[in-house]
């Protein structure tokens, strides 16, 4: 989450690589919640904490970085909102069930699409290097196929989850 702040503002400094700059610092900040997870697991530190607030950064840097693109007309509106819309969602259900004292870590499906949605995110503000010289859109068919896993995964997050969401406790 630290280092959103830092991604928001290179992204609209006024220099010429603007892009670029926000690119390394959006991948130094993925890196560093993949490397976070993966010494927490390594050392058995998971924590309930970390398993409500990893999701939240990734949501905050993420959503960050698709609304920014699409307000600058880099990525369709449509692509930000399937996705936000889904985060809120999912917001909402872990919420829920947090109030029964159950925590609910992300599956693998929900981390494919994030992975996706890095992927596509950094392409775009790269500017699509290799597959522009040939004129294939691929950052925009990987940001595609990360709205395509998320609506996946947030059918199966409910799907999965439904007989916590009815539990009345």
């Amino acid at each position: 989450m630290v280092l959103t702040p830092v991604f928001v503002a290179c992204f609209y400094i006024p220099v010429d690589y603007r892009l670029y700059i926000a690119a390394v610092v959006f991948l130094i900040a993925y890196a560093t919640d993949i490397l976070d997870g993966q010494i927490a697991r390594k050392r058995n530190l998971v924590t309930d904490f970390g398993k409500l607030m990893d999701p939240i950064a990734d949501k905050i840097l993420s959503g960050a970085a698709m609304i920014m693109l699409t307000g600058a007309g880099m990525l369709s509106p449509i692509a930000t909102l399937i996705t936000v819309a889904r985060e809120f969602i999912i917001s909402g259900v872990r919420a829920v069930v947090a109030g029964k004292n159950i925590v609910i870590a992300a599956g693998p499906i929900g981390k494919l699409k994030t992975t996706m949605q890095c992927v596509g995110i950094a392409l775009i503000l790269l500017g699509n290097p290799v597959f522009r010289m040939w004129n294939i859109p691929f950052d925009q068919i990987v940001i595609w196929i990360s709205v395509a896993l998320a609506v996946w995964s947030c059918v199966d997050y409910i799907v999965k989850n439904n007989r916590a969401l009815k539990e009345n406790k």
